[in-house]
Parts: structure tokens; sequence; C-alpha cells
């Protein structure tokens, strides 16, 4: 930590189970962190909520922590905010939560998705919005509503996302920014609302609700006195527009920019490419990137390190709740490098909370044999996670081409795992020993803003020095890569199978 002064940055990043909030200085140091846990609601299956409230007086509570720590109160000169893309954060017409805020783990609009995926609504989507509609995004959330709770529908006053609902509370000010914009209703060509997308949905009653739309290091308003109070900033203190998370993890890790992939291995599967020209496909999301004339190419699955926490959970417990349990990353490495040392004939399907061929899809070890032990089950286990980043990875590079990817989040830290990564995609993989990269890449936004950089991409730090480059080994990657195509062959073999197998949960005895 430096104590030298001068200005810093207020980066607030909130998940799907933390909020955090996160100081720098204006070199990218990290100051403070502070986080709070945030209890999920879910009232009924497939149904995933937050109290709105609650979220707010967390996300206080943590910037008031993290500017103690700091003991850099009088040096924030800009805020931003990021947070989980896509779910739900509805104001009625005085500014009020409309209900809980809905998570992106939220399924109850699967049906209507498969309708529109029936009816050519969805192609249609596709061609129009860049993306196919799913059961988190915007539209399909808001065509439920419609249907099933059509006097919230008829009160809502204006369509938030999460980190727009935090800088509301901030600021006073309501309005998105161009990432967020883009997650249902922006024409892919012209990067704005189009009223043709609204009247697609048949949700063309709510085009003047939809907020006003700014870049992401934009400053949209100041804090205000009632924020001042909770969080102990300075009122007046600028705020940013901010950005979706998916895009503030690219940017604070160096990875967003032309030519690279920035692999995000976390609760989801993020995948994710630039391009200057617009290009559609079903198999990801063409979404506005930091500026008008670039777009965010994400393709994405909830598939990726948590199926790594579930084993921990699962079959590692008695050492996690051991004084050991600091060291548990660095033994199941040791265990999966033991592992990689003798043939294997286990596989797995990273599918426990999704998957890439819809939420019927589940889980499953395949191959094993007596002899196998816990090491050959996490070996499969991280490769299945591996294998399913490739398969977004190969999708965007039938795109666009990329050359290197840029790997972050959790299981990138063991040196293991990251060589996994390279020899399974077959390509460099540079792990940047970025601390917060989601609040650093809000950060870079909010000293855009405010004159300390001349871009968001223009990260102070020395990238080269903070990132650690994975070569694949040839011949472990063509090992891999027979795996990995067998591994697609039995995902496409189980697809009819699966929904007889989900079958099974509805005739349990209850």
């Amino acid at each position: 930590m430096t104590n030298s002064r001068g200005p810093c940055l207020l980066g607030i990043d909130n998940g799907l189970t933390v909020t955090k909030a996160v100081v720098f200085d204006a070199a990218g140091n990290v100051l403070a962190v502070a986080r709070r846990r945030l209890p999920q609601v879910i009232p009924r299956p497939r149904h995933v909520e937050r109290d709105m409230a609650t979220l707010w007086l967390a996300t206080a509570e943590a910037i008031s922590e993290a500017l103690t720590l700091s003991g850099r109160e009088a040096d924030i000169a800009a805020v931003a905010a990021t947070a989980h893309g896509d779910g739900l954060y509805l104001l009625d017409v005085a500014g009020d939560p409309l209900g809980h805020g809905i998570l992106s783990l939220d399924s109850r609009a699967t049906t209507v998705v498969t309708r529109w995926q029936a009816d050519g609504t969805a192609q249609a989507a596709l061609e129009r919005t860049g993306q196919m509609p799913h059961a988190s995004a915007p539209a399909a959330l808001l065509e439920w509503l419609r249907h099933n709770e059509p006097d919230r529908f008829s009160r809502i006053g204006h369509v938030l996302a999460c980190k727009d609902w935090l800088r509301y509370c901030l600021t006073g000010r309501i309005g998105t920014d161009l990432t967020e914009a883009s997650t249902s209703f922006t024409n892919v060509r012209t990067q704005g609302y189009d009223a043709e997308i609204l009247s697609l949905f048949g949700l063309q009653s709510l085009s003047s609700v939809l907020p006003e739309v700014a870049r992401p290091d934009e400053v949209i308003g100041h804090i205000n006195e009632s924020a001042a109070r909770l969080t102990g900033l300075r009122a007046g203190t600028p705020v940013v527009s901010g950005l979706h998370d998916v895009t503030a993890s690219a940017l604070g890790i160096g990875g967003h920019g032309l030519g690279q992939i920035a692999i995000v291995a976390g609760t989801y599967s993020i995948n994710e490419t630039v391009s200057h020209v617009a290009r559609t496909d079903a198999r990801w999301f063409c979404r506005n990137g930091l500026r008008l004339g670039e777009w965010n190419n994400m393709a994405i699955s909830p598939a990726s390190a948590a199926n790594y926490d579930w084993f921990l959970d699962q079959l590692c417990a008695a050492e996690r709740a051991s004084a050991e349990g600091a060291l548990i990353h660095d033994r199941m490495g040791q265990e999966v490098q033991a592992a990689l040392d003798r043939p294997s004939t286990v596989l797995f399907h990273p599918y426990l909370y999704g998957s890439p061929h819809g939420a019927v899809a589940s889980g499953g070890f395949l191959g094993l044999r007596g002899w196998h032990d816990r090491a050959d089950l996490l070996r499969a286990v991280i490769e299945g996670i591996a294998f399913n980043h490739r398969v977004h990875v190969d999708a965007l590079r039938d795109g666009f081409n990329p050359t290197v990817a840029r790997l972050t989040g959790g299981i990138s830290r063991n040196p293991v795992f990251s060589q996994i990564f390279a020899d399974v995609l077959n390509m460099p993989v540079v792990v940047s020993q970025t601390e917060e990269a989601a609040a650093w890449g809000a950060a870079l936004c909010a000293g855009s803003g405010v004159g300390l950089f001349p871009s968001p991409v223009a990260d102070p730090r020395d990238l080269v020095a903070l990132g650690k480059t994975y070569h694949p080994d040839p011949v472990r990657s063509a090992d891999m890569a027979r795996r990995y195509d067998l591994h697609c062959d039995i995902a496409r073999s189980l697809a009819p199978l699966w929904p007889r197998i989900e079958s099974l949960a509805e005739g349990a005895a209850t």
C-alpha cells in the first residue's frame, strides 16, 4: 500500500452474491477493499431475486468501510459502479423500487424464450439486436411480468440494470450506459434504442421508461447529500455512468481490445472480444462496446468455476474446514498435476448450474472406473470447465480470429489450472495479477471521466509486468483436442436424453 497523497478512485463491483467497494490510487494500486454478502431471495423455483434497499445499504456500508480503511476519504476524485448484467431492476414513477431486483440467475422466463424460438421472434431479435433472447434478458423478464404480474407491469416507471440502481442511489440521476443499454433494446447497427424492437417483443408500451444512455466514462451526476451521509463520500464528487461487469472485467485485466479474448472463469463462463464491425451469430451476443463504432462480442454460459467450488464443497469439505483450508487450492493443483501425468478416461460436463445447451442439460461424470481417485475426478472437472470455455472461444475464433487469451477468475491463480486452459485452447493464455479486475475497470472509466486518464483503455499500469503467459504444450494440446472432441460428441448425444433425465424429478415423491 502506498501512503503518497494524490487523487484516488472508487470502483464499486456488485456481483450475484457480494457487493464490494475498492479504493485505488491513480496508478492502479489497491488501497482498500470492503465487502458485504448479499442474501438472495428465492420465493419459488427459477425465481432468483434480491431486495433493492438491502443492496444499496450493504453497498453504502462497504463504501464507508473502504474509505475508512484507505484513509483517503478526501482524495476520491470520481466514482463508478459495475454490476452483474441482465436481470431487471424496476422503479415506479416516483423512483421507488417496484418489487425485488431480479438477478441474472433467474430463469422464470424460460417459457417466454421457448415461445419466441418457436414463433420466429428469437431469430428476428438476433438480426435486429445482435443477440438471441435468453431467460434473464430484460426483454424476456418484462414479457413474463406483462403476462404474470400485470399490475406490477402497469406501474413500471423506469427499467434499470443493477449498477444503474446503485448510481441512482448515489446521485439521484436515472440512466444507463452503452454496454448495459444493449442487453435487449438497441439496434445492433445504430447502437441506439429502436422502437421496432420493443414492438417485436410486444413491449411497445415501455418506450417512455427506458433510461437515457451515456458513455461508460461520461460524468452523469454527483454524490448527493443522502449518499454522502451514508457512505462518507464528499457531496459533489463526480460519478460516471459505469458499465456492465463483463466489459469491466475485460477492461480491468487489459483484455478489452482487438485481437484478444478476455476470459472470466467465474460463476459464468465469460468469453469476449472487441470488434469495430457488427457481426451477429447465434453463438454470441453482439453488444455495444465502450464507444459508438465498437462492439463487444460475448459468448457466455453459466458453466464455469462454480463447478470447482461445488467439488470442493462436496468432496473436500474436511480440508476446507480445517486449518489447511487456506492451502487447499495449492493442494488441489498438486493432485491435478499428478492426475495429468497418467492416462484417464474420466470426463465431466460442467453443467451443474446451466450450460450452452439450454437449462435442461445437466452435469455428469463419464468414464469412471473403480481405480480412479479424487484427483482424476478433479482433473476432469477442471478440463470440463476449460472445454466449455473452448466451446465459446472457438465460436469467437470463427468470427474474429483473436490470437491470445487473457484469463481472470479465482481458478486462474493456480498455475496448473491456467496451463490446462492454454493446452485446451491451444493458444497463449495471459493471466493478469490484477486485483479486483471489475472494480478497476469501473475505476478506469471514473478516471477517464475526470481527466486522470485519456480514455478508459489508457491503463497506467505495466500490463506486461502484471501478466504471466502460459504457452500450450504441443503434446498435451493434441491430447486435449482428442478429449475435447469426445466431450462435444457426448454432449450432442445426450441432447435428447437430458429432458428425460430432468423428468425424473417431476415424478419424485414430495
